[in-house]
């Protein structure tokens, strides 16, 4: 995120108060979007560490850590089927690179971009900033590909270059197209710092309900901001109002009139002691590695991490108008199987006639739909042909794990919705 003055918001929050850490069981909201599996979001942040200390501890604008970062997240949605642009651009004597992918099909009249910087200061890895808002974005993007849904608008997704040094390339994109292709562009969510270590929780003030700062965003804002409301709303997490202050890639979107959002989770601004009541924390900085060498992996709150995953998916399902889709498969899996059931109904994966599996451990992931209790059996059959369970995970969620270390035989894995119905994703390793 680019430094200029941080505005502290104290307006009234979005949402009913909650003691600090307090949640509404997730179960009691329905999201339009697929819960975003937080380990496949880690593991593209690992990734873009690696890169970095390999590339003199930096990613930052003309550098070669820059360029594999781009070229890391490019080879991901190639692999998804996206149509990808690497698109350079030269500030300061140096090239940079705009990464725009585009899901094929939707009304193109009518496109979502969702977008954030993937370079990094000089001073360091820029895990935080904005490696968390970058991998965050992939992995929805991943998720929308992984769907096989066509959404009714057209979605595309952008990791700028530069933007430490000004918006550069962002600024270089939207002043690139047309007035027509502006009037395409349906919406604008940026995600810029989303997994701070002392977090709050921001949403991009587009109604000016706070009434400071720079006034409210192009009308349709709004509505973009109300989208992220509802979800943390409805996950029991209360928000705060960022003003459009100019501070990271909304900037040239919204001097052109597009409307535009997102969720921010704080920078080098001391968290307030009225703000540490609402989300916990210090009143120390959100972030107090902010544009320094120690922004990395230990640099991130996790639970906002998640929260903030979930919530670009909420937005971007319920914006783009993406149809219902089938869990993940879960970061456990060699082999994946998928199913759908209704309430008290039984699915035997990946047959009913089960699997051979050697003397050994014996691991399986169940990703269920969100809001319902999914239960995971591992059963074994006997000489005579008749099956029992040998370990059983009975959480009162969607997901459960199993491990078990098996003898060598013939195995099967019973997955049954013990409460709601919907599409599941099993993954599952065998020895």
């Amino acid at each position: 995120m680019r430094m200029i003055r941080l505005v502290c918001l104290t307006t009234a929050l979005t949402g009913s108060l909650l003691l600090p850490g307090a949640t509404t069981p997730a179960q009691a909201f329905e999201s339009n979007g697929p819960d975003i599996a937080v380990a496949n979001v880690t593991a593209h942040l690992r990734a873009l560490s690696d890169i970095a200390a390999a590339n003199g501890g930096n990613r930052a604008h003309g550098t070669s850590g820059h360029n594999a970062s781009v070229d890391y997240v490019r080879g991901k949605l190639d692999a998804a089927g996206y149509t990808t642009q690497k698109v350079a651009f030269t500030y300061n004597g140096r090239t940079g690179y705009n990464l725009i992918a585009d899901l094929p099909g939707g009304d193109t009249a009518n496109t979502v971009m969702v977008g954030g910087h993937l370079d990094s200061v000089t001073a360091g890895p820029g895990i935080n900033d904005n490696g968390s808002g970058s991998a965050a974005i992939l992995e929805v993007a991943l998720r929308l590909a992984a769907s096989g849904e066509t959404p009714t608008k057209h979605v595309r997704f952008a990791w700028w270059g530069a933007e430490e040094l000004g918006l550069v390339g962002s600024t270089r994109y939207v002043q690139g197209l047309t007035a027509t292709q502006r009037s395409q562009i349906d919406s604008y969510y940026n995600f810029d710092m989303v997994a701070s270590p002392n977090p709050g929780y921001f949403l991009y003030d587009g109604d000016n309900s706070d009434g400071t700062g720079s006034g409210p965003g192009p009308s349709g804002s709004a509505r973009l901001e109300q989208v992220l409301a509802d979800y943390f709303t409805g996950i029991g997490v209360p928000t705060r109002g960022t003003d459009f202050d100019g501070r990271s890639d909304y900037g040239p979107f919204i001097q052109y009139g597009i409307p535009a959002g997102g969720t921010f989770t704080g920078a080098e601004g001391r968290k307030t002691a009225a703000q540490v009541q609402l989300w916990g924390g210090t009143t120390a900085a959100y972030d107090p590695c902010y544009h320094s060498s120690c922004d990395t992996l230990a640099n991130l709150s996790t639970t906002a991490l998640d929260r903030n995953a979930d919530a670009i998916a909420h937005a971007v399902w319920t914006v783009a108008e993406v149809g219902d889709v089938p869990p993940p498969a879960p970061v456990c899996a060699e082999a994946t199987a998928r199913g759908t059931l209704a309430s008290r109904a039984t699915s035997y994966q990946p047959t009913t006639s089960g699997f051979t599996a050697a003397a050994g451990v014996v691991k399986g992931c169940l990703d269920g739909p969100s809001g319902t209790d999914f239960d995971l059996y591992l059963q074994r059959r006997s000489s005579s042909g008749t099956w029992s369970n040998v370990a059983a995970s009975e959480s009162s969620g969607a997901d459960e794990e199993v491990t078990y270390t098996a003898a060598a035989g013939t195995y099967r894995w019973r997955v049954y919705a013990y409460s709601g119905s919907g599409a599941f994703t099993l993954g599952y390793d065998v020895p």
